[in-house]
């Protein structure tokens, strides 16, 4: 793969697009830069007409709902108490929707709020959920707008920044590539603010946990963030499989300059995101039970198909929803593991039917498959 951004951008798919709240918000007024997010709209939309599809994840729901609360542009978000941080996100939320709901409203995009806690993408049951949300909205050409949920998160649990989550929604979703929208143009040998001598890095192909020693902290005013964090945002993504770029979001179109190859920071990652995502889920996770399936079954997983309740015979164990359960041929021989949708109770009542009758049975349907193939490895 080319390392030149605009080659990057073109090979990538799926796409995480982060913002952060001093791009957003103007510190001035504490309302959203409407003119600026319209112009990232118009990238976006230029990105979505080449058949991509593309998630945002955007900080400012506290920078947006301070002025309500009388909450001075001074003071540092740390500084603030929480529960006045909880309150100004509740109403800040409902600015980030109108925001971005008429910035692509021009081009005939609808988008949709998403409030993520760190739970919903570090443990599988509400990782498989939101990713089952996300893909669904994917899937039907809408625009996924992501933020953490300040509103119940605490300071003890959250992620404290949205670069991290951005991260790992992008792990999630099995993005291709993560753009984080930045003050700064990338990756310096030191704060390039303090030092004459900081050299531009264009290419980060070996993530090295020294790259923190160049990061300097977040600055004064709305951000929360700062380099340190994007660059452990990406040994997230590149673990994931996600190439990563750090770019200036000063400029208008920042995503249209960046394909025109202004300067920014691309990490590159060895892996493809599938491949990393069923690495992991090969190597750690634990099996909690097991299905037994029959040779048509046997058959269409070792082409490459997913695991239909149809094809289930038995089901052994007391497992939950999003745990790791062993798949085995009617030998007894491990064929693969996977991450399951239904509980072991769910799929006993559906095993044996058709996809299509999921929802009789259960009244409800998660899917059609009882193990996607995205979240299934096969054994040697």
């Amino acid at each position: 793969m080319s390392n030149n951004h605009s080659d990057v951008i073109h090979a990538a798919q799926r796409i995480v697009v982060k913002i952060g709240s001093v791009l957003l918000v103007d510190e001035k007024n504490g309302h959203a830069r409407q003119d600026w997010l319209n112009s990232v709209a118009s990238d976006i939309a230029a990105l979505k007409s080449q058949g991509k599809e593309v998630v945002v994840v955007s900080s400012g729901a506290i920078a947006l709902g301070r002025q309500a609360l009388g909450i001075d542009y001074t003071n540092r978000p740390s500084s603030i108490p929480l529960e006045q941080k909880q309150a100004a996100a509740a109403l800040g939320n409902v600015e980030i929707s109108k925001a971005y709901a008429q910035a692509f409203a021009p081009f005939d995009q609808q988008t949709a709020l998403i409030l993520l806690s760190p739970r919903d993408t570090e443990e599988r049951k509400p990782h498989l959920n939101a990713r089952a949300t996300l893909l669904t909205l994917l899937k039907h050409n809408k625009i996924p707008v992501i933020n953490e949920n300040d509103t119940v998160s605490t300071a003890e649990i959250r992620f404290g920044d949205n670069d991290r989550l951005a991260a790992r929604v992008a792990q999630m979703i099995g993005a291709d590539l993560l753009i984080q929208l930045s003050t700064t143009d990338g990756l310096y040998t030191g704060d390039p603010t303090q030092d004459d001598t900081a050299e531009h890095i264009p290419l980060v192909e070996n993530y090295s946990d020294d790259l923190l020693d160049m990061a300097g902290e977040a600055p004064a005013g709305l951000s929360t963030g700062g380099m340190k964090s994007k660059l452990e945002a990406a040994r997230i993504a590149t673990k994931a499989g996600v190439n990563m770029i750090i770019a200036s979001g000063k400029l208008d179109n920042p995503i249209a300059a960046l394909q025109r190859d202004v300067k920014g920071t691309l990490f590159k990652s060895s892996l493809k995101p599938l491949k990393a995502r069923k690495k992991w889920i090969s190597s750690h996770v634990h099996a909690e039970g097991s299905l037994i399936i029959d040779d048509g079954a046997v058959k269409a997983l070792q082409g490459g198909k997913s695991l239909l309740p149809a094809g289930v015979a038995k089901i052994d164990g007391d497992f939950a929803m999003g745990d790791a359960v062993q798949i085995l041929d009617k030998h007894g021989h491990m064929i693969a593991i996977g991450l399951i949708n239904y509980s072991a109770n769910e799929g006993r009542l559906i095993l044996g039917c058709k996809s299509t009758d999921i929802a009789d049975v259960l009244g409800y349907s998660r899917g059609d498959t009882l193990i996607h193939r995205d979240d299934l490895v096969l054994q040697a």
